[in-house]
């Protein structure tokens, strides 16, 4: 029987499930495509969630990581975060 990893009483497959969004401008990021765990100890490091997405590119979105610090809030449908520094990118082999 599969049971989902919980974050705060939130599954992943949750998490996915709610928008991503920037205090700092009111950008909207996206959904999380992505998780970064410390194995060692089970802690979300961060979170990633695709970039620019243009409707009719055939070029693969560029990945934002989102350290799990810069999480303000987890909300119903929603995931505030603080991004005052341009975003990084994960090094996704």
């Amino acid at each position: 029987m599969h049971h989902p990893v919980k974050v705060f009483g939130c599954s992943v497959d949750g998490l996915k499930e709610k928008e991503v969004v920037n205090v700092c401008d009111g950008r909207k990021l996206g959904y999380i495509c992505d998780l970064t765990i410390d194995l060692s100890c089970g802690k979300i490091l961060s979170i990633i969630v695709p970039g620019d997405m243009r409707v009719f590119s055939f070029k693969k979105p560029d990945l934002i990581q989102i350290p799990w610090c810069n999480i303000e809030r987890i909300g119903d449908d929603t995931i505030l975060v603080r991004l005052d520094a341009p975003l990084a990118k994960p090094d996704h082999k």
